[in-house]
């Protein structure tokens, strides 16, 4: 098949001044675990809506084939959802909430559901609002699983969630992946947590994308200058994308894949070159004169390595 996903073009506005997508130009290939990422506001929730068939829009977008504005009840037989708000009743029991998914659902394996959860704490015979938001999206987790779907879709899933609780869901999401053929679309604000899950990433700002890149595409399009206030004149010379100063030195980000950008020789004669995580880009691409403090105090331990 072609495309996972299909984007060309674009848009949704509400009202007349708020342009939440500008023109989204994308694809999404078959078998890949992609990163949404951007700031508050940036567009994310509007593109999954368009993509999951909520919302309408104009453009061209075209998920497993499909049509999300018009064929979205033959696309959500091919498509999971977890929000980043837990929806199930408070007073629904565990296992009636595995009767009804099995009862709804013709690609439900309510095996698989039952193999997931018993790696876990929870309860078949508890309620969901006796849960801990954890085992909450846990139970999730083991609903969405258990369907056989093409293409899964993450809003923001662990937010809230412990340490713990987060790299388990991630370690029984990457464990799935590899042994069913699905695409993942992901959307996080925890960009350290995620980042060696992905094979693509989608950078979203105002609307717009602002990096589509495969992760092993990256070292050859980014590299990130540690150096020292000697060489910051002439690193500022060769037009980075971003400077930050931590504990008395310098990072600097640059495009070394575009026109007229640096070579590595050049940069490497200035300090040290680095490929820059999917963190740092993120902070990088995204900085609009606002810190993020978890990834900047990321980004001050590498330049202080």
């Amino acid at each position: 098949m072609g495309a996972v996903i299909h984007a060309r073009d674009v848009r949704k506005r509400y009202g007349r001044s708020t342009l939440a997508l500008d023109g989204l130009d994308f694809d999404v290939a078959a078998g890949r675990i992609v990163g949404l990422m951007g700031p508050n506001g940036a567009g994310k929730t509007t593109a999954l809506k368009s993509i999951l068939g909520l919302t309408p829009f104009e453009g061209e977008l075209q998920v497993l084939g499909r049509d999300p504005r018009t064929e979205r009840d033959s696309l959500m037989k091919d498509v999971c959802f977890i929000a980043d708000v837990a929806v199930l009743p408070k007073w629904l029991r565990v296992d009636h909430a595995l009767d009804y998914v099995a009862g709804v659902h013709p690609k439900f394996d309510r095996q698989r559901a039952d193999d997931v959860l018993a790696r876990t704490d929870i309860k078949r015979k508890s309620k969901v609002g006796e849960l801990s938001k954890g085992m909450i999206t846990q139970l999730h987790l083991a609903l969405i699983m258990a369907i056989d779907a093409k293409l899964l879709v993450l809003d923001e899933p662990t937010l809230g969630l412990d340490l713990l609780y987060r790299r388990g869901f991630y370690e029984a999401l990457l464990n799935d992946y590899f042994d069913h053929e699905r695409t993942i679309l992901v959307t996080t604000h925890q960009v350290e947590e995620v980042e060696n899950l992905l094979t693509d990433v989608l950078f979203i700002s105002h609307g717009k994308i602002v990096l589509d890149s495969t992760v092993d595409a990256l070292p050859s399009r980014f590299a990130q200058l540690i150096t020292t206030s000697e060489h910051v004149a002439a690193a500022r010379a060769l037009r980075p994308v971003y400077e930050r100063e931590v504990f008395g030195r310098y990072a600097f980000v640059f495009d070394i894949g575009k026109g007229g950008a640096p070579t590595t020789d050049e940069l490497a004669a200035l300090g040290d070159i680095r490929t820059p995580s999917i963190a740092d880009l993120f902070v990088a691409l995204m900085n609009d004169g606002h810190s993020n403090g978890a990834t900047a105090g990321r980004v001050g331990a590498e330049v202080a390595a």
